[in-house]
């Protein structure tokens, strides 16, 4: 994971966390970091448009955003 913050933090992308929160609700934010420390990340949070304090203890997974793909399913080989 801290090779994601980092990139996060460097190159300012965003990244997919999914996070539990002290009464234990589990939501995913997708968040640019902006500040790293060794207890918790500092960072722009788009779920709630401002910054925000994220305990690392309550990180439980970290991602590149996903993408989703455009398939035609009506598009045949020829």
């Amino acid at each position: 994971m801290n090779g994601l913050f980092q990139m996060s933090l460097e190159e300012k992308k965003p990244i997919v966390i999914m996070y539990m929160t002290d009464d234990r609700v589990i939501t995913d934010r997708s968040i640019i970091v902006r500040k790293i420390h060794s207890d918790y990340i500092r960072a722009y949070c788009f779920k709630r448009g401002t910054l925000r304090t994220f305990k690392r203890d309550n990180i439980l997974a970290a991602s590149k955003p996903f993408r989703k793909k455009k398939y035609n399913q009506f598009k045949t080989a020829l």
